[in-house]
């Protein structure tokens, strides 16, 4: 299944942010079994041995689940960053702004672009980059309104919602017409992963899978 399509039925993309690599397999494990089936690890832009580590987990998850989740990697903020998560199995770049340089890069290496924008203008520059999708963030802030406003004008665009959307609010946004969701420490809470806390995390998973499989 194309990532486009693994986002249009499974809907809810984890955000893995600051979970112990030690943790990470058993994590991903739980929710996969709850039914998510979307993983964006997130690079640590701290430092350079921060972003390593971030690479080297999505390398691990790639390398255990193989094609049994989509597995993509977040806040990708430079092309050689695409480069060294594309040589370790991500398969979409997620970024939290648009970048043309990252764009285009992305699209080189015939991976799946998710830039991030706020304003119309951003949107529509990201979209004439070549973004398949364009994440939509923070869409909390931004809120639901704007987004039905914005699906006249630019209704040809599919939108991500990411920032601000929890287990309260997700089927609002879905309705507003979002294609999928980006879901961080609300499902992913690296608390929750990092002391081994399956059953909150399983819980937490069902919540979100069961909501985006309604809304089928």
């Amino acid at each position: 299944m194309r990532i486009e399509e693994a986002i249009r039925k499974y809907k809810v993309i984890c955000i893995i942010r600051n979970a112990m690599t030690t943790k990470l397999v058993e994590a991903v494990d739980v929710m996969a079994q709850a039914g998510i089936r979307l993983f964006e690890v997130t690079l640590n832009q701290k430092d350079g041995e921060s972003i390593k580590e971030s690479v080297q987990q999505i390398d691990l998850l790639n390398k255990t689940f193989g094609n049994n989740i989509f597995l993509g990697a977040g806040t990708v903020m430079k092309p050689e960053q695409v480069d060294m998560v594309h040589e370790v199995g991500a398969r979409y770049i997620i970024s939290p702004d648009t970048s043309e340089k990252v764009i285009k890069q992305t699209l080189k290496r015939n991976l799946v672009s998710i830039p991030g924008a706020f304003t119309p203008t951003e949107i529509a520059f990201a979209y004439q980059c070549g973004a398949h999708m364009v994440k939509l963030f923070p869409a909390g802030v931004l809120g639901l309104k704007y987004i039905k406003d914005l699906k006249g004008p630019l209704g040809h665009i599919p939108l991500l919602a990411v920032g601000g959307v929890d287990s309260g609010n997700i089927k609002a946004f879905l309705d507003a017409g979002v294609l999928g969701v980006g879901i961080g420490s609300s499902l992913a809470n690296p608390i929750v992963i990092n002391n081994g806390q399956w059953d909150v995390l399983k819980a937490n998973a069902k919540i979100y899978a069961d909501v985006a499989r309604l809304a089928d």
